[in-house]
């Protein structure tokens, strides 16, 4: 371990000692333990003094603009000032900042909508987070940020259709795993440019591991990173300018700046395969919670998410729900803030009385209740949830009794059982998961019984690739053969890197998955690899 690193453990231990068990923890008690570990104040921020915007001498746009969570009535709108991104502070004291921003019809502003000004502060790594409310629904609007003589570029966002009202069709994009190291981001350059109408991001936003100076797989020759970023994410200032690394990527700029953006993380935003408050090295308790409230507090600060979301010491509740008038309901999980810890100590595993334990969960009790009841009130034609991890059954070899994923709803059946039995009751007939996380793009038939592959087939599942994770990839990888002999729901498989769009309409959904060639270099083309279709009422995928 490095010297950084030593010191990382030693502030995540002297903060555990202040925070005790979970269950003995109060968010006043966590919010202390986080500023002890952090040199946070813990007055709040109307304490800092106020930064003259104009002695801001370099662009503190560096980190573009994003929106996110699209309402009939209003967006999110964030950006987050950081003149030098690369430095603790970002180039900026600990003084408050004031930031003008604009919403239009127009992208050349002469039509403005809504205007004003918020306040960037200091203690949230002056970001900043803007609720417009008082829009027109369905709607595409044009943002932009100022300060000082400083004027950011361009967004473009839109609001969601009136509750309740019928629309014809809506165009998603599905992206994850972002790996900054294994390539570059090229599949948002081509996003960018797609005609979307939502992105939503399925986790692994960002990678805890260390990036070196070449950064990683990108082999640099014309830049140095600098040496902080080599080092694992422990601490709140780790993770913020993890967030700064990876958000000056110009192909995830452009992304975020030409779509609206709806966010949810896995394990890397904070640590690889954590479950819950348990992390993958059997630290104790409390000093990992102090480690994920750093992360997710991060989080918060650099994604376009609502007040509801604002983290509360370890805890932040990301699972909600959007709606697309009458088309379609978005139930956004969170498969790892209060999952049972992994089944035969995670990786594959066969089946067995630890994994298959009724009393486990993926969601949680009160998520699980949520989804449910969500979906007994829900009137749009198409339910989707946007999720982290396989959900459907999927055997990693040929023998009689397979391997599975212990980290996947494989290893947690009876929550994925008690899932399907709320769908099943609550009379959802046009069930799409949305899934991350693998780092290749699959289709699945959900069946009502996956060891029965005559048995109804009750929804779909779409899994996106990763933009850049797994480096390059192959169409076809090395168990390519395999996985679609053991699992004849799996209509689709492929290895390379990128993202699926996916076309919701009255009648059918259509699923294109594209794909490009490399990630080790810039500049690589986008392919449809396959596309599929589902009629609505009639679950199950077809090549189109």
């Amino acid at each position: 371990m490095t010297s950084a690193g030593q010191q990382d453990a030693a502030e995540l231990r002297a903060a555990a000692a202040h925070l005790g068990r979970r269950r003995f923890l109060t968010v006043t008690g966590a919010a202390a333990a986080l500023a002890f570990a952090t040199n946070l104040p813990t007055a709040g921020a109307a304490s800092a003094a106020e930064l003259d915007a104009r002695k801001i001498a370099d662009n503190p746009f560096t980190l573009g603009v994003a929106s996110g969570d699209p309402q009939p009535a209003s967006v999110l709108l964030w950006t987050r000032l950081a003149p030098a991104p690369y430095e603790p502070g970002n180039g900026l004291p600990d003084e408050r900042v004031t930031v003008q921003w604009e919403l239009a019809h127009d992208a050349r502003f002469r039509r403005v909508a809504r205007r004003g000004s918020v306040t960037a502060h200091p203690e949230f790594n002056h970001s900043v987070h803007v609720e417009v409310g008082h829009l027109d629904a369905a709607r595409t609007y044009y943002f932009r940020f100022k300060t000082g003589k400083w004027i950011s570029e361009t967004g473009r966002t839109r609001t969601a259709p009136a509750a309740g009202s019928k629309v014809s069709s809506l165009t998603l994009a599905a992206v994850s795993c972002q790996a900054y190291h294994d390539g570059y981001f090229t599949a948002y350059k081509h996003l960018a440019d797609d005609d979307v109408d939502v992105v939503f991001h399925l986790g692994d936003y960002l990678y805890e591991y260390a990036v070196n100076a070449v950064g990683g797989n990108r082999n640099y020759t014309d830049r140095t990173l600098p040496a902080l970023f080599n080092r694992e994410t422990q601490t709140l200032e780790d993770y913020r300018l993890r967030y700064a690394l990876y958000k000056s990527d110009p192909d995830l700029r452009a992304a975020h700046a030409a779509h609206p953006f709806v966010v949810t993380w896995d394990d890397h935003e904070a640590e690889n395969n954590y479950a819950g408050d348990l992390d993958e090295n059997g630290n104790p308790p409390a000093e990992f919670l102090v480690r994920r409230a750093a992360a997710y507090r991060a989080y918060w600060e650099n994604q376009p998410l609502r007040s509801p979301q604002r983290p509360q010491g370890p805890d932040l509740q990301l699972y909600r729900r959007l709606q697309w008038g009458r088309l379609a309901q978005f139930d956004i999980l969170d498969t790892r803030q209060y999952r049972s810890d992994q089944a035969y100590g995670d990786g594959s595993h066969v089946p067995g009385p630890e994994s298959t334990d009724p009393k486990r969960t993926l969601t949680g009790a009160t998520q699980e209740r949520w989804l449910t009841d969500g979906w007994r009130r829900s009137r749009a034609l198409w339910n989707v949830v946007p999720q982290q991890v396989t959900f459907s059954q999927r055997k990693l070899d040929l023998n009689a009794v397979a391997k599975v994923s212990m980290d996947a709803w494989d290893g947690y059946t009876a929550s994925r059982e008690r899932v399907l039995a709320g769908a099943k009751s609550a009379g959802i007939e046009n069930l799409m998961v949305l899934t991350g996380d693998v780092h290749v793009g699959y289709a699945f038939d959900i069946k009502d019984d996956f060891d029965d592959q005559a048995s109804r087939t009750v929804g779909t599942e779409i899994v996106a690739t990763s933009i850049a994770s797994g480096k390059d990839g192959a169409d076809k990888p090395a168990n390519w053969e395999t996985y679609t002999k053991a699992n004849p729901h799996m209509k689709f498989y492929n290895g390379r890197r990128g993202y699926v769009t996916v076309d919701l309409g009255q009648d059918s959904a259509r699923a294109d998955f594209k794909t490009v060639s490399a990630v080790s270099k810039p500049g690589a083309p986008i392919t449809t690899a396959a596309s599929f279709v589902t009629e609505a009422g009639n679950p199950g995928l077809e090549p189109a």
